[in-house]
C-alpha cells in the first residue's frame, strides 16, 4: 500500500472538491492509489444522493449558456433545497455544466423514465430492421435491440449522457456528486434549447 500523504490528499481534494476527512478515508479504501480514491468517492457521492433523492427542491436557480456567436442558447431550471446552496459557486458552476451539456447535446428527454412509449417503438422498430438487415439470426435479434436500446438512451436522455467535461462520467454522476459535496437534493427541472432558426418543436 502506498502511503497516504498529505500532498497525495490534497491531489484528491484539488481532483474532487471533497472534504479532507472524505479524500483521506477513500485513499485508505483504495491503497493509496489516486485513482482508485477518486472512484471510492464517486461510488460514496452515488450512496449520497440516492439516500437524499426523495427530499424536495424548491428552491434553485435558472441557468443558461449562450454559445459563441450567440446563435444558440439554453435555459435549465436546476433545483437544490435551500437558497443558501443555490448561491454557492459549486451549485452554479454545476447549472452552467448542464447548461452547456445540453447545448453540446440537444437531448430530447431529461431521463430513461420521461422517454415516450411513441420514441421507443420507434427506435426498437429501427434498431430490429437494422439488425435483421445485417443478418442477424432472429432469435438474438431482440438482445440485440436491447442493447442498443442503452445507448439510444444515452445520446436522447441528459442523465444518461456522458459528461462533455468528462466523458468517463454521466450527467447523472456528475450531479450525484454536487449533492455529495453540498449535502443537498439537487434536481434539473426543466429545460430549453434555442437556435436560431429552427423551430420548437
Amino acid at each position: 500500500m502506498a502511503p497516504i500523504t498529505a500532498q497525495l490528499i490534497k491531489q484528491l481534494r484539488e481532483k474532487t472538491g471533497a472534504g479532507y476527512m472524505e479524500c483521506k478515508k477513500a485513499l485508505e479504501a483504495a491503497g493509496g492509489d489516486l485513482a482508485g480514491g477518486e472512484l471510492e468517492l464517486r461510488k460514496r457521492g452515488l450512496a449520497t444522493a440516492q439516500k437524499k433523492a426523495s427530499r424536495a427542491t424548491h428552491q434553485g436557480l435558472i441557468g443558461s449558456y449562450i454559445h459563441a456567436g450567440g446563435q444558440l442558447g439554453v435555459i435549465a431550471e436546476i433545483n437544490c433545497e435551500s437558497d443558501f446552496v443555490a448561491r454557492t459557486d459549486d451549485f452554479k458552476t454545476l447549472a452552467h455544466d448542464v447548461c452547456m451539456q445540453i447545448a453540446a447535446t440537444d437531448p430530447r428527454f431529461l431521463r430513461k423514465e420521461d422517454v415516450t412509449a411513441e420514441a421507443l417503438a420507434e427506435e426498437r422498430e429501427i434498431q430490429r430492421a437494422r439488425a435483421l438487415e445485417e443478418g442477424k439470426p432472429e432469435k438474438i435479434v431482440d438482445k440485440i435491440v436491447e442493447g442498443r436500446l442503452a445507448k439510444f438512451y444515452e445520446e436522447v436522455c441528459l442523465l444518461e449522457q456522458p459528461f462533455v467535461k468528462d466523458t468517463t462520467i454521466t450527467v447523472g454522476q456528475l450531479i450525484a456528486s454536487a449533492i455529495a459535496k453540498v449535502g443537498e437534493n439537487i434536481t434539473v427541472n426543466r429545460f430549453v434549447r434555442f437556435k436560431v432558426g429552427e423551430a420548437q418543436s
